[in-house]
């Protein structure tokens, strides 16, 4: 079975056309189902998923997209999903690409398959926006040893078993994240070229681009050290040790061309305390790569975890 999730909050006015538009049957992955989380949405979005024959799940109170997203995913595979589908609510993605964002998880050529909009012919987009997302798309990228043309995509699809092992902690937006999280962790990510419908409202989870681009940064850079801890802290200690030794060969040239002279005892000053960052930022490293093994530990066992709890109705448990 295949699940449409749709995290919603205040969508009651674009809801009817998502849930209008969505295939009754995906050839090769079964009949389509779709759920709709309702993160505290106050405009009766429920009351309108629920006429449209959807399943609903209440978060109560506005948790956030992420928050949102991850509930959604354990909602879905209690349904029984094997392929987890995530879209908007406010239709900004043509539900008559799912077929081909499904259609590479077929004989499990790949986990995840994310739906990548054409960032540089997107009519909404302006110049400074475009650049943004291309910008974003290559360090996320990089970081993640993926190449995903359109990082910030929330239309993807992915396996029970990638859903299973997805660990949000952002409470902002997922999609960085995740993505980073699957290419450390070794999840086959695939991308499709997918179409957009017309914006109905300006975008509700940035207020502006300086809000947007401080909390995508906080996001990479949090879940980057997450995942590549002892990468991460070596190259800032390299960089600290670096500088330190250039100001002691700065010191050391003018020493022996002029040895009289006593000057630019600051750049052993500076260089001193340059290799002290250097070498605590090593030792950080190391000791974050052990508490390393510990998440990777705790996020076995919550995966484990998640697949008892998330066990469809009917299903005999796994020994």
């Amino acid at each position: 079975m295949l699940v449409v999730q749709i995290p919603c909050h205040n969508e009651a006015a674009t809801l009817p056309a998502v849930l209008g538009s969505l295939p009754r049957e995906v050839e090769g992955f079964g009949p389509v189902r779709a759920l709709v989380i309702d993160d505290g949405s106050t405009d009766g979005t429920a009351d309108v998923a629920e006429r449209h024959g959807a399943r609903v799940l209440r978060l109560g109170s506005q948790q956030g997209l992420a928050r949102a997203f991850a509930a959604g995913l354990e909602e879905a595979l209690r349904m029984g999903a094997s392929v987890v589908v995530n879209t908007d609510g406010d239709n900004q993605y043509r539900s008559e690409d799912i077929p081909r964002l499904v259609a590479p998880l077929r004989g499990r050529r790949c986990a995840m398959v994310v739906g990548c909009r054409d960032i540089a012919g997107h009519r909404e987009f302006g110049p400074f926006k475009k650049i943004l997302q291309m910008a974003g798309s290559f360090v996320v990228g990089r970081l993640a040893g993926l190449q995903i043309p359109d990082v910030t995509s929330g239309f993807r699809a992915m396996t029970r078993e990638a859903a299973l092992r997805l660990l949000v902690i952002s409470r902002y937006t997922y999609t960085l994240e995740t993505l980073i999280q699957a290419g450390h962790e070794g999840v086959a990510v695939f991308t499709v070229p997918v179409g957009v419908n017309a914006s109905r409202r300006p975008s509700r989870l940035m207020r502006s681009i300086r809000q947007y681009v401080t909390y995508s940064i906080t996001t990479i850079l949090r879940t980057y050290t997450t995942y590549a801890s002892l990468r991460a802290f070596f190259t800032i200690g390299m960089v600290f040790l670096l500088v330190g030794i250039g100001g002691i060969l700065r010191f050391l040239y003018y020493y022996l061309i002029t040895p009289s002279y006593s000057g630019h005892i600051q750049s052993l000053v500076v260089s001193a305390a340059f290799l002290v960052l250097g070498v605590q930022t090593f030792f950080i490293g190391m000791l974050s790569d052990l508490v390393a093994v510990n998440r990777k530990l705790i996020q076995d066992v919550l995966y484990r975890l998640k697949r008892e709890d998330t066990r469809p109705e009917g299903e005999e448990p796994r020994r």
